[in-house]
């Protein structure tokens, strides 16, 4: 894949509600992906398993806690995942392995190799494999997706930059 036929790559961020953890990881991975001049490469987007709070802004817990990183959840909106999401996106990722088998109970076969686990291009990928939701509990919750899903971004981000060089 080179430059030449700017071959668009699509990330598509999941987690149950749209509201926290997947908006968190879709803002956080934007900011890099447009620190790194490849907006114009890699469209992002993220969605739920479930759709209890379709059309709705993300927690503004979450909007808070990113924002004093820098990171900005402005415009986005809890949508559900759709069938034709499958087969428009490249990589699915998914925050927890509930979220990733609901999933793979919906995907057709021939893209179920696009879903994995965030986690994965994670530094810490070996002692922790899942963001917890941190919708019912305190400020602290919200910090440790942060820092999650920052390491697991620039990872994402360096193996995205090695497909597209090659």
């Amino acid at each position: 894949m080179n430059h030449h036929n700017e071959t668009r790559i699509n990330v598509l961020f999941v987690c149950m509600g749209n509201i926290c953890r997947s908006p968190t990881a879709d803002a956080i991975f934007r900011h890099h992906v447009r620190a790194a001049s490849l907006d114009h490469l890699i469209r992002i987007d993220s969605a739920g398993t479930h759709a209890y709070h379709s059309g709705e802004p993300p927690d503004r817990r979450a909007q808070q806690a990113a924002l004093k990183r820098g990171y900005s959840m402005q415009g986005l909106q809890a949508r559900c995942v759709e069938i034709s999401d499958f087969a428009r996106f490249d990589y699915i990722l998914a925050m927890d392995r509930n979220n990733l088998s609901d999933m793979q109970r919906d995907c057709p076969p021939d893209h179920l190799d696009k879903l994995s686990l965030l986690l994965q291009y994670s530094e810490h990928w070996e002692t922790c494999q899942e963001v917890p939701d941190p919708y019912y509990g305190g400020k602290q919750g919200f910090e440790i997706v942060l820092d999650l899903v920052e390491s697991a971004s620039e990872g994402l981000l360096r193996h995205i930059v090695d497909r597209i060089e090659r």
